[in-house]
């Protein structure tokens, strides 16, 4: 049997855990704890090592989807989960412009620790203040929307909406593979 490991990052409250648990056929693996820190600002509970989910596409094919911690004090999650990974997703919430530097930060780290096929994953698309996708992608970087990964915009409490991302995902890797 085939394995897909994907792995879905971004800063704290992006929607990370919600995302894994829309779309998993298993009950996922959720490491949530009561924050203590100034992510409590955010939401009651954060993320201390990494959500599992799976995803059976045929008998012959499994995605993993590893969920990692927004928090920089667990970037050696990251680098772990990163390094077998198979494509990578990070999803920014549009309505926090504030951590996109912080969201920029995590692609480079991602990019410098393995060359995958990655997307932009747009969260709180609907709340109040959210910008635009050519201007968050401005502000991670990518002035050139042709040099700009694929970003979409997702509703991580949708079971749709995270199938759908993650079908673009598996396609993007597919596509990169043919390459």
């Amino acid at each position: 049997m085939e394995v897909m490991r994907l792995v879905v990052t971004g800063p704290v409250g992006a929607g990370k855990s919600t995302f894994i648990r829309s779309v998993s056929e298993i009950t996922p693996v959720d490491t949530d704890r009561i924050a203590t820190d100034e992510t409590q600002l955010i939401k009651q509970k954060t993320t201390v090592a990494f959500d599992f989910g799976r995803l059976q596409f045929s008998p012959q094919m499994a995605l993993h989807l590893y969920g990692t911690p927004g928090q920089s004090r667990f970037d050696f999650m990251w680098d772990i989960l990163i390094c077998k990974a198979h494509a990578y997703m990070i999803l920014v919430a549009a309505h926090r412009p504030s951590e996109f530097r912080y969201a920029r930060r995590i692609i480079n780290f991602m990019n410098q620790r393995a060359k995958i096929p990655m997307i932009i994953g747009l969260t709180h698309t609907d709340c109040p203040g959210a910008w635009f996708p050519e201007n968050v992608a401005i502000a991670l970087g990518y002035p050139d929307k042709n040099d700009c990964p694929i970003i979409i915009n997702v509703n991580a409490n949708e079971q749709s909406s995270v199938a759908q991302a993650v079908m673009v995902l598996v396609k993007e890797l597919m596509q990169k593979c043919l390459v």
